[in-house]
Order: C-alpha cells, then sequence, then structure tokens
C-alpha cells in the first residue's frame, strides 16, 4: 500500500539529519511535522474504512449462520411433515449459506490483519509526530547556536567594522601623540633658544666687566 510506504518513510526519518542537511531547517521541519499530520489524517480515515469493512464482514457471516440454522429448522419440519422435496430445497439453502458464512471467516481474519497494521502504523506515526514537535525547537535551538558559532568564527578571521573603528581611533590616537610630541619639542626648542639668549646676555655682562677692569689697570677712561 502507497500510503503506508510514505508512512513508514515519514517514521524512519531522522529529524537530526534532515535539519543538517536542510537549506532552511525552520521552513523544512515545519513541512515535515505538516506532512506528518497529514499522512496520520490519511492513515485514520483509512483505519475506520478498514473497521467498518470488517464490521461489515463480521455482519454479513452472522448473517449467513443465522439464515444457515433458520433453513436447517426449515429442513427440520419439511422432514415432519414428511416433505422430503421441500426438507431437500430447505437443506439445499442450508448448505449455501454455511458456505458463505464459512468464506467470510478467511476475509474476516485479512481484514482483522489489515487494520492491525493500519493502527500500529497510526500509532508509530502518531508517536513520531509528537517526538518532531517536542524536539523541533531544540533542532532549530541547536541549528541557530551552530549558525551563531560560524558566524563567530567567520567574524574572527576577518576585520569587522568594529575592528576598522577600533583601528581609525587608533591611528587618530597616535596622530594626537605626535601632534602633542611636536608641540613639546617647539616649546622645548623655544625654551632652549631662550635661555641662550640669556646665557649670551650673562656672557657680555661678564665681557663687559673683564673690559672695565683691564682699563682701569691701564688707567683708562671707561666707555
Amino acid at each position: 500500500m502507497a500510503l503506508l510506504e510514505r508512512v513508514a518513510t515519514l517514521i524512519r526519518a531522522n529529524l537530526n539529519d534532515m535539519v543538517d542537511r536542510a537549506e532552511n531547517p525552520e521552513k523544512m521541519i515545519k513541512q515535515v511535522v505538516l506532512d506528518m499530520q497529514n499522512q496520520y489524517i490519511q492513515v485514520k480515515t483509512q483505519v475506520a474504512i478498514a473497521l467498518a469493512d470488517l464490521h461489515l464482514l463480521e455482519k454479513k457471516q452472522k448473517e449467513n449462520q443465522a439464515l444457515e440454522a433458520d433453513w436447517m429448522n426449515k429442513a427440520n419440519l419439511a422432514v415432519g411433515k414428511q416433505d422430503d422435496r421441500l426438507a431437500r430445497a430447505a437443506l439445499d439453502r442450508a448448505m449455501t449459506n454455511k458456505q458463505m458464512a464459512a468464506s467470510f471467516v478467511e476475509q474476516i481474519e485479512d481484514q482483522r490483519s489489515q487494520v492491525d497494521v493500519l493502527r500500529e502504523a497510526l500509532d508509530a506515526l502518531a508517536q513520531k509526530i509528537r517526538e518532531a514537535e517536542a524536539q523541533a525547537e531544540l533542532l532549530l535551538a541547536r541549528h541557530r547556536r551552530s549558525r551563531a558559532v560560524s558566524r563567530a568564527a567567520a567574524a574572527a578571521s576577518e576585520p569587522d567594522s568594529a575592528q576598522q573603528t577600533a583601528g581609525a581611533f587608533q591611528r587618530m590616537n597616535h596622530k594626537v601623540l605626535h601632534a602633542e610630541a611636536t608641540a613639546q619639542a617647539a616649546v622645548e626648542l623655544s625654551g632652549d633658544d631662550l635661555e641662550r639668549r640669556f646665557a649670551r646676555l650673562e656672557r657680555d655682562q661678564q665681557i663687559d666687566r673683564m673690559l672695565e677692569e683691564l682699563k682701569q689697570r691701564k688707567g683708562l677712561p671707561s666707555a
């Protein structure tokens, strides 16, 4: 039966592998659960039909058994009336109903087996649906974590915008430090020049004093 083959395929389905292979796991697992639910409805309908057929066969068997008993009673009645022709006709009908009742035995057994198979498939599919619904969120959460780890690994191997921004701030900091160093150097240079000028004045004063002392020794007039 094609329906049972489809159900067997769904029951054997490995949701973990399906999620791992799917391009869109969320869409895939929702579709799988939906397919299971649709197949469940179909199997449930088939179970109902098979049960109805089983009940009909059992009813037919009982009807033929009742008819066999009724025609046997009529045959007994005809024998009591010493009407062999009527008795033989009644026995013929009784034999026919007995054969019909016997033929339904095998059909009933086959139908009962089919009902059992369908019920087992229905129960197995119901269990699979419960498992799928219970695992759906766990599987999807695992898949999302896996994607997050992959994105984090990719981000670690390539400079992202945050790293580029940090690099820009670092370059700006270097520029500021360079500017500060340049300004400090300029200040230091200007300070050195000022000190040299004062040192020159002090040197000139010393030279002036030495010159005056020499003039005084020579008795020459000061400048």
